[in-house]
């Protein structure tokens, strides 16, 4: 029997709330009663300890970013090379992390994610799929879209899909408005958004299908899905912290570590979305975790590639939002693990007994600054560069083994 003790610890549960005391993990899995006499003992100093982070929609395996971020799983977009289209190229993703990291493939939705024909989703569901996806871009074709829906529905998969139409968004590296045009960047109306979000919506609703919308960053989509919600249609939704603390304005100076996907929006979008976390409109907080090196993003705003490293401020950011007041710790804990984990299938992302032992320990008021050049990681380019922030991971277990 492999067993492990944290003592003093203040454990955070969606399920269970907060509570002061012991977490015992035995054999891999976490447990009630007696500690054994042969277990490892870690005193936690009253420190936070947490589920391990399910991390929803990453671009890039970075165990070192998810390591430093406290992330066990995370769930792989589709749009790899090769694209996540095939049932061997999922079964290998879902496979080369174990055990320090478990992989939750997105398949595509159709084959090569070029929106057409749909992509082998029962196949590839049972080589580990956990979820179809669109990937960055949208299903522009609603008669394939409409398809895609069903057939998950009837796989019981989730569709996990971007929410921006791309006939409005071609070209476009901005958010339309004061921003855009003093830095004379291509831009697109933030409509891109609900119109993408209404449609997906109808087709959700009119086939019982699961839809996840993997980030909205509007005031306007975030009032569609609202109202859907209150229809009983089946949707969820997420969003990082970028979209939630930074609005355009963060691109004034032409800084490519802002140049993402979606773009920054408005500030009036930026306090919807605060709204939105906290009268749980907003489902998942993720990090959208896409790094790319100097190569693609030391050039002209508009030539760089959008995308930034997000798994390591990921925890750090979120615990700023329970110091100011917008979400209390346990539905902290229910948007970074308990939610995701439920809508992939897995049984993750709470402290009760049975659950694997991924936990994390957190010291909530450890001040450090972010540093693009020293973040952990294939590439730090993140928009927080040089931000004082408080939180720090300082141990990781996945499965009751020290990573």
């Amino acid at each position: 029997m492999n067993a492990l003790h944290l003592v003093n610890a203040r454990t955070i549960c969606p399920v269970a709330g907060e509570t002061q005391g012991d977490l015992l993990i035995v054999d891999g899995v976490i447990a009630d009663g007696i500690a054994p006499d042969d277990a490892v003992r870690v005193d936690c100093g009253g420190k936070l300890v947490l589920p391990g982070i399910v991390d929803l929609g990453v671009a890039t395996i970075d165990r070192a970013a998810f390591r430093a971020g406290g992330i066990t799983r995370v769930a792989l977009m589709p749009d790899q090379s090769p694209v996540l289209d095939e049932p061997g190229i999922v079964q290998r993703s879902a496979l080369i992390g174990r055990p320090d990291l478990w992989i939750h493939p997105i398949a595509a939705a159709t084959r090569g994610l070029a929106g057409a024909d749909l992509a082998e989703m029962a196949i590839c569901a049972s080589a580990g799929a956990r979820a179809v996806g669109t990937g960055r871009g949208w299903i522009a074709d609603t008669g394939v879209m409409h398809r895609v829906l069903t057939y998950a529905r009837d796989l019981d998969l989730p569709v996990i899909a971007h929410a921006e139409d791309g006939g409005l968004t071609a070209g476009a590296v901005a958010t339309a408005g004061e921003t855009a045009t003093r830095l004379g960047l291509p831009a697109a109306s933030s409509l891109t958004e609900p119109l993408a979000i209404a449609r997906d919506l109808m087709l959700a609703e009119e086939t019982g299908a699961r839809l996840h919308l993997r980030q909205v960053t509007t005031a306007a989509g975030f009032a569609l899905v609202r109202a859907a919600k209150a229809r009983g249609v089946r949707v969820t939704c997420g969003i990082t912290p970028t979209h939630l603390l930074l609005s355009d304005n963060a691109m004034s100076d032409f800084r490519t570590f802002a140049h993402l996907s979606p773009p920054l929006r408005s500030e009036d979008d930026r306090k919807a979305a605060l709204a939105a976390l906290a009268d749980g409109t907003i489902d998942v907080l993720c990090s959208g975790h896409d790094p790319h090196g100097p190569e693609e993003k030391r050039l002209p705003f508009a030539d760089s590639t959008a995308g930034a490293a997000g798994a390591v401020t990921l925890l750090p950011l979120a615990l700023g939002l329970t110091r100011d007041g917008v979400i209390g710790l346990p539905r902290l804990v229910q948007l970074l693990a308990q939610t995701p984990a439920r809508l992939l299938g897995i049984d993750a992302g709470t402290l009760v007994p049975g659950m694997p032992g991924d936990v994390i320990l957190v010291d909530p008021n450890a001040p450090w600054q972010i540093d693009a050049d020293a973040t952990p990681g294939v590439a730090g380019n993140t928009p927080f560069d040089g931000l004082p922030v408080q939180g720090r991971v300082l141990r990781v277990w996945k499965g009751g083994r020290e990573l």
